[in-house]
């Protein structure tokens, strides 16, 4: 067997598990939550990881994991390069629906609306996003709006 052959099996079992854990994230996702949704609140997203990562209320391992999660987002390095289109910023919300759930489990939804520096229909979306169904999370009051 020849290198370029031995280095073309590698490269195609690197393809096809990177394959399979794309397809395993993008089917954890919401349903009712679409790409374009998604994308309009990245900003406010990185804000809200921010906020909660430095958070010193919140348990050390959920602010670990929301760290992780802040360097990925902010990292070159991705599942999906974001120059393919759509799907380059697919895995990046996908990535982010599973932390926020896990952040939801541990902290609570009350955690993600005090550090929301969005509007409540951001809220309600990022809500949904964290696996909440629609209106099941806090209010946000006239000084947050």
């Amino acid at each position: 067997m020849d290198w370029w052959q031995t280095l073309l099996a590698v490269v195609g079992g690197l393809l096809l598990v990177w394959a399979a854990g794309l397809a395993l994230l993008w089917r954890a996702r919401p349903e009712d939550l679409t790409v374009r949704e998604a994308l309009r609140l990245l900003p406010d997203l990185v804000r809200l990881v921010r906020r909660l990562a430095a958070d010193p209320s919140l348990p050390r391992g959920v602010r670990i994991r929301l760290w992780l999660l802040l360097a990925y987002l902010l990292s070159p390095v991705d599942l999906v390069p974001d120059v393919v289109p759509v799907l380059g910023y697919a895995d990046d919300v996908v990535v982010v629906a599973l932390a926020l759930r896990s952040v939801v489990r541990r902290a609570g939804s009350d955690a993600l609306a005090a550090a929301w520096p969005g509007g409540p229909a951001g809220l309600a979306v990022v809500l949904r996003l964290a696996g909440l169904p629609a209106g099941s999370g806090p209010e946000i009051g006239p000084d947050r709006a």
